[in-house]
């Protein structure tokens, strides 16, 4: 089976078009981690319940929440290409949870 990949310009991991037709401007992409969890970007305030912790390696993966398919941040950034790394459920469980949490926060 092909790898699925996302189309992106240049090596900019916002510029991402995701297989479904997604992109930062129309349903948004979310940075995640390794599991698909969306992370906070607070600095030092306490992570709300429901979203990871930012990674101290700062190894992000970008999620597109209509889909749940998952890029990875660093293969973007060093290749310029965006192949699908994973996907996960975005209807129910924690990452919809993490993904309402998320965008509570940014409203």
């Amino acid at each position: 089976m092909d790898t699925e990949t996302a189309d992106v310009i240049g090596h900019d991991v916002t510029t991402i078009t995701c297989v479904c037709g997604n992109t930062v401007s129309q349903n948004g992409l979310i940075q995640c981690n390794s599991q698909g969890i969306p992370v906070y970007i607070g600095g030092d305030a306490p992570v709300p319940a429901g979203l990871a912790k930012w990674p101290e390696d700062e190894d992000l993966y970008t999620l597109c929440p209509s889909c749940g398919r998952v890029y990875h941040d660093t293969v973007i950034e060093e290749t310029g290409t965006a192949p699908v790394a994973f996907r996960v459920d975005v209807t129910a469980g924690p990452i919809a949870e993490a993904i309402r949490v998320h965008w509570e926060l940014n409203t």
